[in-house]
């Protein structure tokens, strides 16, 4: 898998988690304004998990070689297989991007309906926004500093107009916006799409309890909800007052609120990632080998080791040209992954090729012995010096 499709699958392992928390604990509350700020700084804290690893620094995973040997008891020589040909990867490549590119165009389609509505109405300045009245019975919406509403409701039913107000104070178009690229990013991710409900129906929430908190009676204000609720939510990038969530609105509105201790519960995520995070990036097993003092960090090697003109997946395919599946092995059917570790010299040379995790005996000793037999590489240099590299090296045998 390229560097960037493993970026995005373990960043939406991360928000699919923090996502599952918020709906599991954080959504209860009335703590309105303090889930919109932890939705999203929540949301792009997730982005940078990936990078932080916890596997050690001076090591580097290459591609897996595969062995395979063929089952049939006639066949007493291994095959040695090649690199598979389909490009699996280039077909994931574009298939995220047209996902990202028709979720874009989808937003693009909406707000250019949502442009084209604003500028049939007649608009007027109020207070440093934007009044949009138009003559035909539509739901009123909110984006940006302009609210959008019909002007029976204008006259009628000023609490509709006071909650499209409290959108436009609130800046919960903001909130959309940054939660975009989010969306594009993991289009892929069902979670991603149930936090941005979440996150347009803690809006409604909000903006509910501001026009509640502004004068309005709480029953008269939930009996227009329901008398308005009839009809199609047609702007999806913006705030509406009809929406589809309507049982929930009026269920946090007689709802008492949250005690201040019940924040602290939120802090609970912070072990649940931490333990997440072991599990992604466990640090590899040592077997009792003290680690050399005079290694230098994989990353911080200028210039990596370098085998035959190439990298380590040129080492991978020298390897792959010489291993041999044992036959005891492969008339009883055993398979599996040999994990060695090796380190390339001052000088070049292999060294120091242990099994970190193996399968059994001679598949171990078949790695080892290949990786053992490497001619000389080019070494590392870092700062101008020659330093000693090492490799986490896979070994995968498989029957076919």
């Amino acid at each position: 898998m390229t560097p960037f499709l493993l970026y995005i699958a373990r960043g939406g392992l991360y928000l699919g988690l923090f996502y599952a928390f918020y709906l599991l604990v954080m959504r209860r509350t009335t703590f309105f304004r303090l889930n919109r700020v932890l939705l999203l700084v929540g949301s792009y804290l997730c982005l940078l998990l990936p990078f932080i690893r916890i596997r050690p620094t001076n090591t580097v995973l290459v591609d897996p070689v595969w062995v395979f040997g063929w089952a049939s008891p006639d066949n007493g020589l291994a095959e040695h297989a090649l690199q598979s040909s389909f490009p699996w990867k280039e077909i994931l490549l574009a298939i995220y991007i047209f996902g990202g590119v028709a979720t874009l165009t989808l937003y693009l389609v909406s707000a250019w309906k949502t442009g084209r509505l604003i500028r049939k109405g007649e608009q007027t300045k109020r207070d440093g926004f934007r009044l949009v009245s138009l003559e035909e019975d539509i739901p009123s919406f909110s984006w940006g500093r302009t609210v959008v509403i019909g002007l029976k409701d204008l006259k009628e039913n000023p609490a509709i107009f006071t909650h499209e107000l409290m959108h436009v104070k609130c800046r919960h178009s903001l909130d959309l916006i940054f939660f975009l690229p989010i969306q594009l990013l993991f289009w892929w991710n069902p979670l991603v799409w149930i936090a941005r409900e979440e996150l347009r129906l803690l809006h409604e929430y909000e903006a509910d309890e501001r026009v509640i908190q502004n004068g309005i009676e709480s029953a008269q204000y939930q009996l227009l909800l329901v008398r308005k609720a009839v009809g199609e939510h047609r702007f999806s990038m913006a705030s509406g007052f009809q929406h589809a969530k309507l049982k929930s609105r009026i269920n946090m509105m007689l709802k008492p609120s949250s005690s201040r201790w019940i924040r602290w519960s939120y802090l609970a995520i912070l072990p649940v990632l931490a333990a997440f995070m072991l599990a992604c990036n466990p640090a590899m097993e040592s077997d009792g080998i003290e680690p050399d003092p005079e290694l230098i960090p994989f990353r911080l090697v200028e210039r990596k080791p370098t085998f035959n003109g190439g990298d380590a997946n040129e080492f991978s395919k020298w390897v792959n040209s010489r291993l041999v599946y044992p036959k005891t092995a492969k008339d009883e059917g055993v398979q599996g992954r040999v994990t060695l570790q090796f380190t390339v010299g001052t000088d070049g040379t292999v060294r120091d090729v242990v099994v970190l995790k193996g399968v059994r005996k001679d598949l171990d000793t078949e790695a080892l012995r290949v990786v053992s037999a490497s001619p000389k590489w080019d070494p590392g240099i870092s700062a101008g010096e020659i330093v000693p590299v090492t490799f986490v090296f896979p070994v995968i045998f498989q029957l076919r």
